[in-house]
């Protein structure tokens, strides 16, 4: 009897998959104003219907891509929405210019979509997804 496919998981993830399902109330997932600060290079910020701020850097958000081949490569890593590729170690590393967002296209009224630098653009970014992975200190609390 074979055992692939089988993975055994935590309550926090099964805590976590729960929040992820939980529908967010439409306030909590209307922007009242986006920035996107693409000529000064440092990220995006969104005021929130219900009074909430959110904002994050375009690294983090090159790293957060919600696409298919990007969601996947992070499980395959289990690395969080965010969280950077590791570097392959070398003698001298490679310069690699921060991502920054070539392009910002509204997508209907739900999400808006990048296209990087690197030529990456297949993420859509909705609007739900974008305060599910809010960084300010209330919706992502530091680890104690």
């Amino acid at each position: 009897m074979s055992h692939e496919g089988i993975r055994i998981v935590s309550n926090q993830e099964v805590q976590a998959d729960a929040r992820e399902q939980e529908r967010l109330p439409p306030d909590a997932v209307t922007p009242l104003k986006v920035r996107v600060k693409q000529s000064e290079g440092t990220g995006m910020e969104v005021d929130w219907r219900d009074g909430h701020k959110s904002s994050w850097s375009f690294r983090w958000l090159r790293d957060a891509c919600p696409c298919a081949t990007c969601h996947e490569e992070r499980e395959k890593s289990d690395r969080a929405p965010g969280d950077p590729k590791a570097k392959a170690q070398t003698l001298l590393a490679m310069y690699e210019a921060p991502p920054r967002p070539v392009e910002v296209t509204p997508v209907g009224k739900y999400a808006v979509k990048f296209k990087w630098n690197d030529g990456h653009e297949a993420g859509i970014y909705s609007w739900d997804y974008l305060r599910r992975v809010c960084q300010c200190a209330e919706c992502h609390p530091p680890r104690s």
